[in-house]
């Protein structure tokens, strides 16, 4: 592949790397599903839970109006019961008495008074106009009408703001009429249809509540003996704004209320309010019809802008905000995840790049240091070689000419060259510890070592042991270590006898072969200075070696990952241990 085709291919690389993948949309995708979800599960949860508290708020005014149109019947019904228990027909004075008793103002909010209403027949008329004409001389009944009996408001407390139904005739319009009708027919409470007060200066819609009481406390179960027998009915008119500011205000309740009755409107909340005070939109609305003594009053409840404004919460919506937010995050997570890979591939391949040119430059030095290493030894060789044969030359021609002094030089000139000549083969074998590739193979430590110490000069007073074990192992690797380790056993020996002794151990990551001597030891603070190339410690005249032994040694086992451990005091023999590791034998 040429160079070119190369580049293209890793820019390629380079942008995929730098892309959002399938399973990070997928991921991105179902942490928006899961957020949406939540959000739409808590908007349920919190409707539901608004829900019901819309059905307490509706149902708790409905009743309150049930609980209020009760006490107001109990009123009237104590009432009638006064009329019954007293002996003497009821008088204004009487009646004024007992309805300052009721503490009407604080005990039954909402009504505009309680009063009392007699069924007159056309001969009853003049001797009733005559009683009630005593007290007050300008008492009439109003309106004029074309029924045959009347139905006139006789007393009502308070007076004053009810001056003007004081002798009104219910039987002037039709509401009135058959509602009072049916109060006398049924002997119930009843109230009637929709009507405007006479009071009502406003002229807003209201209501009577009628009661009927018969002759003589009777209480007749027939209608026939009802219609004979009634006298007539206490009664309460309503305003039924009124009534309603006093039942349950709007400021304390959630709900904003329509009260029909037949269609026609009793009760409005929203009657004369600006509509910016009303809520436009209601959260929730329901209907509920109600009897209420011969009527059916139909609720119209909805939630109000204080229902809105109290139990509206924000749950829902910080759940989908805080859940974007995070679903946001996470894809800015993934974008900068993905910039990141880009760029770390990006300068992996530089760095790759880069380690392959220096290992490019390397092996090449590597190689051209070996080839330099080879020349040099080799090609050295020639001239040390001459100069080695004159020497020898010299000697024997001039033997008996050449004084006693010169002829120790000339020795000593063959000691270095030999020594020299020594350290150029070392150097060479040096050079070539990591070119050659050696395979595993059975090996006897003993013969392998037996041969290595029959191949040693001066090996006269020193013997050797070895175990009969046989390892698998690179065997002229392990040849040339135990060479090694064998000769600086004998050369470094202080006397000319000695014992060499290989050893052998193992573990389960290790060969360890030890080779031990008696000699005199390395001092412990020369350890690391004896495993250098070029390391002799005692003077290159007193000991025969290029001083490459040991660090040969290390190369080729730590080559081989092992590692090469000194024993000595220095004083008593020497143990180097060298760890072959399994893995590469």
């Amino acid at each position: 592949m040429v160079e070119p085709e190369k580049k293209i291919i890793q820019r390629e690389k380079l942008i995929q790397a730098g892309q959002m993948h399938l399973v990070h949309w997928l991921i991105v995708l179902l942490s928006i599903v899961l957020t949406f979800t939540a959000w739409q599960f808590s908007r349920l949860q919190l409707n539901q839970k608004l829900e019901t508290k819309f059905h307490r708020n509706a149902e708790q005014v409905v009743n309150s109006v049930k609980e209020r149109m009760k006490l107001y019947e109990n009123a009237l019904w104590s009432s009638v019961a006064f009329i019954d228990a007293v002996d003497t027909p009821i008088t204004y004075r009487t009646w004024l008495s007992y309805s300052r008793s009721l503490k009407i103002d604080a005990t039954y909010p909402g009504i505009n008074g309680i009063g009392v209403i007699y069924n007159i027949q056309p001969p009853q008329l003049d001797s009733y106009l005559l009683k009630q004409r005593e007290l007050r001389p300008h008492f009439s009944i109003h309106p004029k009408h074309h029924e045959s009996e009347y139905w006139p408001i006789t007393y009502i407390e308070p007076a004053l703001p009810n001056q003007k139904a004081i002798g009104l005739d219910m039987a002037f319009e039709k509401n009135r009429y058959v509602s009072i009708q049916k109060a006398r027919d049924s002997g119930q409470a009843q109230l009637t249809g929709p009507i405007t007060l006479v009071q009502d200066a406003k002229k807003t819609p209201g209501f009577l509540f009628y009661t009927p009481f018969y002759e003589n406390g009777a209480k007749p179960d027939s209608l026939e003996t009802r219609r004979a027998l009634i006298e007539g009915v206490t009664y309460a008119p309503f305003i039924m704004k009124n009534l309603m500011q006093g039942t349950l205000a709007e400021k304390y309740r959630h709900v904003s209320i329509q009260i029909h009755d037949n269609g026609q409107l009793l009760f409005d909340d929203h009657a004369d309010r600006n509509l910016d005070d009303v809520d436009q939109d209601p959260l929730f609305s329901k209907e509920e019809h109600v009897e209420l003594y011969g009527r059916v009053w139909t609720f119209s409840i909805q939630s109000n802008l204080a229902f809105r404004n109290e139990f509206s919460s924000n749950q829902s919506a910080f759940i989908l905000i805080g859940g974007l937010v995070i679903d946001a995050l996470l894809l800015t997570l993934f974008l900068l995840l993905t910039k990141a890979n880009r760029e770390a591939l990006a300068y992996a391949d530089k760095t790759t790049q880069a380690l392959k040119e220096k290992t490019i430059n390397l092996e090449k030095s590597n190689s051209d240091l070996e080839q330099f290493s080879y020349v040099a030894s080799h090609d050295l060789k020639s001239p040390l070689n001459a100069i080695t044969n004159l020497v020898e030359w010299i000697t024997e021609d001039c033997q008996d000419i050449i004084p006693d002094e010169s002829k120790k030089h000339l020795a000593l000139l063959t000691q270095r060259s030999g020594r020299m000549m020594r350290l150029l083969d070392d150097l060479l074998e040096y050079s070539r510890i990591n070119r050659n590739k050696f395979k595993n193979e059975p090996v006897n430590l003993k013969d392998i070592s037996t041969d290595v110490f029959s191949m040693q000069d001066k090996t006269e007073g020193f013997t050797l042991s070895a175990p009969d074990v046989e390892i698998t192992i690179p065997k002229t690797p392990l040849e040339i270590v135990l060479r090694n380790l064998i000769s600086n056993a004998i050369k470094h020996h202080e006397s000319k006898s000695g014992a060499i002794n290989v050893l052998y151990e193992s573990n389960p990551d290790y060969h360890i072969i030890i080779v031990e001597d008696d000699g005199p030891g390395i001092p412990l603070e020369l350890h690391e200075k004896a495993l250098e190339m070029f390391q002799t410690l005692k003077p290159r005249d007193k000991v025969e070696g290029s001083g490459m032994g040991l660090a040969m040694i290390k190369r080729i086992v730590e080559h081989y990952k092992g590692k090469i451990l000194i024993t000595s005091d220095g004083k008593h023999g020497t143990k180097i241990s060298i760890y072959w590791p399994l893995s590469n034998s």
